[in-house]
């Protein structure tokens, strides 16, 4: 037997001893992934400091809440990846929600005359004033399952949050505003703008319950975390239906970020239904 003819026989033992290696190994042991499109209508709820004033300027401060999401939602792209292999996962979502004219209404107005804001309740003045929000949402997390079997899953994330939120507020009041001084004026209409974006770290758990021996289940997720935010957390409870090449998910979910009193978004929270279709490969 001539060296070629060896090396042959090696490499084709070899190629057949790593076929049958790998078809051994069990499921939990490959790599498998999932996609899910969805659709999420939140209402809207936000507290909003367009301040500090200026030295001898005011600046305003708004309120959204906004339930008539549909009429208002101009774009949207929602979109969640899950990656496992063995207990461990990565998984990944995307929310891009731009929205126009939501109702909003003028709180209140920091005067700054020289010593420091005096703010001065203005929302019995309110006519017509609106905002339009334009914000995106990425979460990005790695995790280990701790629970997996007929009955239930349960697994342990960590990760980061990142959302960049836009608003645009044109306002409208009965009477403009004056300062403490007398001297300085909030005018009766105008327009203002301010953007921010907050990167936090969350940890949570997430996971399902089915229902009896039926294909029906009940997803589950929860996350809670801290950074450039005092505080943003989030919840998701629904009911879903498996197939074999995947599931239906019907579910209500709520967002939440608070930046602290004297930030920009002192308030936010998304909260509303969504419906997903959820691809396994």
């Amino acid at each position: 037997m001539n060296r070629r003819t060896s090396f042959a026989i090696a490499l084709t033992a070899a190629l057949l001893l790593s076929s049958l290696q790998a078809s051994a190994q069990s499921a939990s042991d490959r790599w498998t992934f999932s996609l899910m499109p969805y659709l999420w209508l939140p209402s809207i709820d936000a507290t909003l400091k367009y301040g500090p004033p200026p030295a001898g300027g005011a600046s305003a401060n708004v309120d959204i809440d906004a339930a008539d999401i549909l009429e208002k939602l101009d774009f949207a792209i929602m979109l969640q990846g899950e990656a496992r292999k063995g207990r461990w996962l990565i998984a990944t979502d995307l929310i891009h929600l731009d929205f126009g004219s939501q109702d909003s209404s003028v709180r209140s107005v920091d005067f700054n005359p020289g010593p420091g804001p005096i703010n001065i309740t203005t929302s019995q003045l309110n006519a017509d004033t609106k905002s339009s929000l334009d914000t995106t949402v990425w979460t990005l997390v790695g995790g280990y399952n701790m629970v997996n079997d007929a009955a239930a899953t349960l697994d342990l994330i960590a990760g980061f949050r990142y959302i960049d939120v836009k608003v645009r507020t044109n306002y409208n009041l009965t009477a403009a505003v004056t300062g403490p001084a007398g001297t300085q004026t909030f005018a009766r209409t105008g327009s203002i703008e301010r953007s921010t974006d907050l990167f936090d770290g969350i940890i949570g758990a997430r996971g399902r319950f089915r229902l009896g021996d039926s294909q029906w289940f009940v997803p589950y997720h929860v996350d809670i975390g801290a950074g450039s935010s005092e505080l943003t957390w989030q919840g998701v409870i629904g009911a879903g239906y498996a197939f074999r090449w995947g599931e239906v998910l019907l579910s209500y979910r709520y967002l939440y970020y608070d930046e602290g009193s004297d930030k920009f978004l002192q308030k936010l929270s998304l909260g509303g239904p969504g419906l997903g279709v959820n691809f396994r490969f």
